[in-house]
């Protein structure tokens, strides 16, 4: 009966990591968890067998997928369809856990090549191999069918405040670092326990212990040479001492959700924006920030009415500029846009790039119309990347989820962005973690771009984001960022100098060394770690559990051979 009970906790124990790296993230944010959550299933791999790596590395980002897209169902009070947010919830999380189970699967693979051969393959497998593949294969999520770049397992460290290395390689490098310190946690107690798992006759590794130590010596120094080498783009004596700043308002609406439409008719749109601005004014800020479809209230974001609105903003705010986002029609074309107001720069527009699938379109459906009803905002259309120009300052806008895209991102800091604004509505998702979620995005790209972020969400999280990644989020009384609630906040934030740019070595290399790397390691695994084939007679004498130990392991099948 014992022997029963422990092998069900032991069964329950091997979910631990998927637990601890959901808390690593919103609502707990346990930054820190990200750090040693998947040690034991590293621990896993480095056994060699690849079912036994998929099955768990999959049941584990399954869970950690379903509880950290917990937010998806809170869509339902705001007028989504429960069949259709439950399977998709349930499709997206079971996707983002298939990238779990590839990494699984090479590395196990990786490893079992690893283990037939000198301690240097050993060593590969540390200090190359898993970082790669689990760095590659979260930048082939944030790409793959328009990506999902959200909640990689840098983010939790950029945000603790260890985001260097992003300036470098982007949260990417951060979600190596955070590999190799786990590998090193592993290499660690593996020592400890050789002992133990040789008198119980098990392989060990036949590399004396004193030369070992460098699997926790070399990946430390590793993840130290990225911390030294990151450039620190706000330091003294930097670039942003050429630069200038601006004084931003950044106010929280929390206008009602679009299908609320009873709450919407109660409020007074004009009266709540004026009692908003009138806790700015005094404060005298150069430019007012509004959020994402702040605009709709006032119809098209180009029509008269938004342009009498945005001249009621900047008068009764004191501010000489405005950013606010809306929607618009050309041409029988829907964009969701931003425009910037201002009394002495022309008006202007971006129309977002990035736009949702099956929230802003339905795949396909300008080829085939009859779709586009199912498009819960109507079937949008993407504009072009540019930059907005406020007397000379370049401004990046990104709308809602084109915060969490580092490649769009990039390509505004490459253009000559020395300042970012992200403007979101995840009134959606009200009541939920996922504002809170969506704004840990934001970090990860200031520092990856040197940039700093002006952030104004319709309902949270608002606030400002430094190019060292150090954020001021507009806070409650608990002094948590503000969810579902009005608010304002005024920060002055400092932006580099034109001739600066780019500034971060990120921003000029992009992603290619990673996905180098990446692919040299996927072919490297299909070239020469396959599995090799036993001779027919010894295949019959052994049923599937044995061959699948023996066949990928040369020096096990020359020993049964012997």
């Amino acid at each position: 009966m014992l022997r029963r009970v422990f092998r069900v906790l032991r069964t329950i124990g091997w979910f631990l990591p998927g637990l601890l790296l959901w808390a690593s993230f919103p609502p707990f944010g346990e930054k820190v968890d990200s750090l040693v959550a998947l040690a034991p299933l590293l621990w896993l791999v480095r056994r060699g067998e690849e079912r036994v790596a998929v099955k768990w590395w999959f049941a584990n980002g399954l869970l950690f997928w379903v509880c950290t897209l917990m937010w998806m169902p809170a869509i339902m009070k705001n007028g989504g369809p429960m069949v259709l947010v439950a399977l998709g919830w349930g499709a997206l999380s079971a996707y983002c856990a298939l990238y779990f189970a590839a990494f699984g699967y090479f590395a196990a693979r990786f490893w079992r090549w690893a283990k037939a051969g000198a301690y240097w393959r050993r060593l590969l497998a540390i200090l190359v191999a898993e970082p790669v593949l689990w760095a590659g294969l979260e930048w082939l999520r944030s790409a793959l069918f328009g990506g999902f770049a959200w909640n990689h397992l840098g983010t939790g460290a950029i945000n603790a405040g260890f985001g260097a290395p992003a300036a470098l390689g982007g949260v990417y490098l951060v979600s190596a670092c955070v590999i190799l310190a786990s590998g090193t946690l592993v290499s660690i107690v593996e020592r400890m326990l050789e002992p133990v798992f040789a008198a119980k006759g098990f392989p060990v590794t036949p590399a004396p212990r004193w030369l070992r130590s460098v699997e926790t010596i070399l990946p430390l120094a590793i993840v130290w040479l990225f911390f030294h080498f990151a450039p620190d783009c706000a330091k003294p004596g930097s670039r942003y001492e050429r630069g200038g700043e601006i004084s931003a308002a950044l106010i929280q609406r929390n206008y009602p959700p679009v299908f609320d439409r009873e709450r919407a008719m109660r409020e007074n749109a004009a009266e709540t924006y004026g009692k908003l601005f009138a806790n700015v004014s005094p404060l005298k800020p150069d430019l007012v920030v509004l959020a994402e479809s702040a605009m709709a209230e006032f119809g098209a974001i180009d029509s008269r009415r938004a342009g009498a609105f945005a001249d009621f903003a900047l008068a009764e705010s004191g501010a000489s500029a405005l950013i606010a986002g809306g929607s618009r029609s050309v041409d029988g074309k829907e964009f969701n846009s931003a425009a910037l107001y201002a009394r002495n720069s022309p008006f202007q527009i971006y129309d977002k790039v990035h736009l949702v699938p099956f929230g802003e379109y339905i795949p396909f459906d300008k080829t085939f119309p009859c779709l586009q009803r199912f498009a819960p905002v109507g079937s949008c259309t993407p504009g072009r990347i540019k930059l907005l120009d406020l007397n000379g300052l370049k401004i990046g806008v990104a709308i809602c989820f084109e915060g969490t895209d580092s490649v769009l991102i990039r390509k505004f800091a490459k253009m000559g962005a020395q300042l970012l604004v992200f403007i979101t509505n995840d009134t959606w998702f009200s009541d939920s973690s996922e504002s809170v979620q969506h704004a840990w995005q934001s970090v990860a790209r200031a520092v990856e771009t040197g940039l700093p972020i002006l952030r104004v969400g319709n309902s949270g999280v608002t606030g400002a984001v430094a190019s060292s990644g150090a954020a001021a989020w507009l806070t409650d009384s608990s002094s948590r960022p503000l969810v579902d609630e009005k608010g304002t906040m005024v920060e002055i934030v400092r932006y580099p100098a034109k001739d600066a740019l780019p500034l971060t070595p990120y921003v000029k290399t992009g992603d290619k060394p990673l996905v180098t790397a990446f692919i040299l390691i996927v072919a490297f695994i299909a070239v020469f770690a396959r599995k090799k084939k036993l001779p027919e007679e010894v295949r019959e004498l052994l049923d599937e559990d044995e061959l699948h130990g023996l066949e990928d392991d040369s020096l096990e099948v020359a020993s049964f051979r012997e």
